[in-house]
């Protein structure tokens, strides 16, 4: 099964306790096809200015990731600048130059259109609405988004929200979407809003998974809520894109599976840490493109052992 996302490729310039990079690889779409493409296959729909060269593009065609949807413009790439202090669990944002990404209109190749899974990164969501719109016949939505689309944006994002299967979002921005503090009325009232489940993640200490009676077409019963913890690392180096490797671990998985049941949603939450995981452990991308699916599974099968979670 193919997955279309559609979001940033971007280059990072990147400051932590760890050292210093200038210009790696990354952007939401980037670490997420990378992580989906250890599961399933994976198309790309983003832009790029003329500093994105070959050997840039290798790095996701060496993964299999079909990159006919990343369209070429004048000028330079997106390019974000920041930096962790003490925590690492938080970046302190030092500058965002859109360049070429603040124009960009999604375009949706012919080729693409047979995708049976799609998934909005963190875009205007009037993109995602319109790249949606186009993609009528498509099996699973997920979708993420963040404070300041929630925030300023609030009429577009409602409604990219009624269509979503699974919305991906961290704390912070569960609570602003809802207007609560406890975890699960925040949930019930985001899930009120159209995502038939939801999935918030808590950084190093993992993600919970939250459903409705529509999580599971002719399920009986609503699960209870899920919570996956995260691997613990003797070190972290960049926690630069971990939620979006969280995200295409977690799509990608369910995306390699014929059915969605509960046992899938949870199993693919724990790939989603797994991907997260090591994402977190080099600069950018280095270690996403490193991985084998060997690694994978061992850290998979990790995860399983300290949380119980039930074999296959």
């Amino acid at each position: 099964m193919a997955i279309l996302v559609v979001g940033s490729v971007a280059f990072d310039s990147i400051e932590t306790p760890h050292g210093k990079v200038d210009h790696c690889l990354g952007g939401a779409a980037t670490h997420f096809a990378l992580a989906a493409s250890y599961f399933t296959d994976v198309r790309v729909i983003a832009v790029v200015g003329e500093d994105f060269l070959p050997k840039h593009e290798a790095v996701f065609t060496a993964r299999g990731i079909n990159t006919a949807g990343i369209e070429r413009a004048p000028g330079l790439s997106f390019h974000w600048t920041g930096a962790y202090a003490g925590n690492l669990s938080e970046a302190q944002t030092l500058g965002t130059d859109l360049n070429v990404f603040e124009r960009f209109e999604p375009k949706i190749p012919d080729s693409y259109t047979d995708s049976e899974y799609l998934f909005l990164a963190n875009i205007d969501p009037v993109l995602q609405a319109r790249v949606r719109s186009h993609m009528p016949k498509v099996r699973m939505v997920c979708g993420d988004t963040m404070n300041y689309w929630i925030s300023a944006h609030a009429e577009n994002l409602a409604i990219v929200l009624r269509d979503l299967d699974v919305l991906l979002i961290n704390d912070g921005e569960a609570r602003m979407l809802s207007g609560e503090t406890n975890s699960v009325r925040a949930a019930e009232k985001v899930m009120a809003m159209g995502p038939k489940s939801l999935v918030v993640k808590h950084g190093e200490y993992g993600a919970t998974g939250f459903f409705s009676e529509r999580s599971f077409p002719g399920s009986t019963a609503t699960p209870r809520p899920f919570r996956a913890p995260a691997l613990p690392l003797a070190e972290v180096v960049d926690p630069t894109g971990a939620g979006d490797s969280f995200a295409g671990g977690f799509y990608g998985y369910i995306a390699s599976q014929p059915e969605l049941t509960p046992a899938v949603f949870r199993r693919a939450m724990f790939y989603g840490g797994v991907m997260g995981s090591f994402a977190c452990e080099r600069f950018g991308t280095e270690r996403l493109q490193a991985a084998t699916r060997e690694e994978i599974d061992a850290r998979f099968e990790l995860f399983r052992e300290i949380s119980h979670l039930e074999a296959v």
